[in-house]
């Protein structure tokens, strides 16, 4: 399954485009977004502002000329430049000089122009303007050729009644705002598309960095989807993605051990089963063929029940094994009294020390009794409990002793022997299936004994003792 899911782990790369283009692209897009919003937007804004920004301007200007036109009276003269030019005329060509940014066009109300920066035609077209709208309701004027932006401001003047003013007409040609709105947006466009050069960059710069160990991270979960755990590398790294390479790192090396230990398993699985198989075809083919009669025919069947006895419980321990590991409700924990759970264990397992000429001491805490409670399975954990004793029987070489001791962490039993200790060599393995001693069974206790103590919340392990011996050590908290 492991190689088939790798396959359309490298079909959907082949076929999707790489998380790095794709970023790539995202970026792009979202600048041109905000570049064509910023158009969209900003270009009539910009014109908005520098209309009403002229408009203020003139306005300015009109009341910066307020002391000049509030002279005597200006004779009327037709704006030629052949016509001679009074003084207070000089000055208002000195403000509103003909061909600048601003035109001015000065009249009294019986359409007597005193002065103009347009010429004659665009005067009298101004002249027929300010007839049309002569209340300035509206701002621009629409002339032959362009609008005008206009602001007009009255004075009283010497030449006219006190009930009437001359008019100070101030225009700009819209064209010419159109300008400088363009030429303002292409220096604001430039200075956008560079920002958004360098922020692209770099966005690719930091995406970079984060899809480069994502790709090799890709290349290493190819490895476990391959099944080839043991060449997964850690990629280092920071952040989140550093926490997620760490994860992929140990769950390799958890997948390697768990896939190392299932091929050591089904290996030492046959070669269990084997064994008292070809015992009992050897001796079911030879009473058959009339190889072994009468005592050896006898002695034969005694090999095959005791084999047969042999492989049921091999068969027996390899289901419940299973059954613990996998199976949720097959663990019933309830509240047990460690002390009690000790007693039981020394009183089922005393007849195979007696037998054996070995004694087994025990060490309670006193006055601790109702401190000694843990929450496991009850029959479970003993029968855990009588593996690790029927092992230490098997080596040890006069005593055994049971010690319990409590804090504020937890209980801990530990069983001692005080014989030849464990090869160094098998004690990583000690707690895997069929790994056993020179003297093991089916090699099968212990792993049982590890399961029932880590389904009960508690964790198990061993060592030798400087003394000589082992010892093994079931740690729990406390219920």
């Amino acid at each position: 399954m492991g190689v088939r899911l790798s396959f359309a782990h490298r079909g959907r790369r082949r076929s999707g485009m790489k998380l790095m283009y794709r970023l790539q692209l995202s970026f792009a897009l979202l600048l041109l977004c905000i570049l064509a919003i910023a158009a969209v937007v900003i270009y009539p804004l910009m014109l908005d502002t520098l209309v009403e920004g002229q408009r203020k301007e003139m306005r300015d200007q009109a009341t910066a000329m307020m002391p000049l036109m509030t002279v005597p009276a200006m004779p009327a003269a037709p704006v030629t430049p052949a016509e001679k030019i009074t003084v207070e005329q000089e000055k208002l060509q000195s403000a509103f000089p003909a061909g600048g940014k601003t035109d001015a066009v000065w009249i009294e109300p019986n359409e007597r122009v005193l002065y103009s920066t347009l010429s004659p035609v665009k005067t009298q077209e101004w002249v027929e303007l300010w007839k049309r709208d002569a209340n300035f309701r509206n701002v621009m004027w629409q002339g032959e050729s362009d609008k005008y932006i206009v602001e007009a401001v009255s004075y009283p003047a010497a030449s006219v009644s006190v009930r009437n003013a001359a008019t100070l007409i101030m225009s700009t040609p819209l064209s010419k705002i159109k300008s400088m709105q363009l030429a303002l947006f292409k220096r604001m466009m430039i200075i956008l598309t560079v920002g958004g050069i360098a922020a692209y960059g770099l966005s690719m710069l930091m995406a970079k960095r984060l899809v480069t160990p994502l790709a090799k991270l890709s290349k290493e979960l190819e490895k476990v989807g391959s099944l080839r755990f043991s060449e997964v590398r850690l990629i280092r790294t920071d952040g989140e993605i550093g926490e997620v390479a760490q994860g992929v790192y140990k769950l390799a090396h958890e997948l390697n051990v768990y896939h190392t230990s299932q091929k050591q398993f089904f290996q030492n699985a046959s070669h269990e089963l084997k064994t008292p198989l070809m015992a009992i075809q050897g001796y079911a083919e030879g009473i058959r063929d009339g190889v072994f009669a009468g005592e050896s025919a006898s002695k034969g069947l005694d090999v095959i029940i005791s084999e047969c006895d042999r492989l049921k419980s091999i068969v027996n321990e390899m289901i419940l094994l299973a059954k613990l590991e996998s199976e949720e409700g097959i663990f019933k924990p309830d509240p047990i009294n460690v002390e009690d759970l000790i007693n039981e264990t020394v009183e089922r397992i005393n007849p195979l020390y007696v037998s054996r000429g070995l004694t087994i001491q025990t060490s309670v805490p006193s006055g601790l009794r109702e401190g000694l409670t843990i929450r496991a399975d009850r029959a479970k954990l003993l029968q855990a409990m009588l593996n690790i004793a029927g092992n230490a029987a098997r080596y040890a070489a006069k005593n055994v002793r049971i010690n319990v001791t409590a804090d504020d962490g937890g209980i801990a039993i530990e069983i001692a022997d005080d014989g030849e200790g464990i090869p160094e060599a098998l004690l990583p393995q000690l707690f895997h299936r069929f790994v056993k001693g020179k003297d093991g069974e089916t090699g099968l206790g212990l792993a049982i004994s590890r399961v029932i103590v880590e389904r009960s919340g508690g964790q198990i392990s061993a060592r030798n003792l400087p003394s000589g011996g082992a010892a093994f050590v079931m740690s729990f908290p406390k219920a």
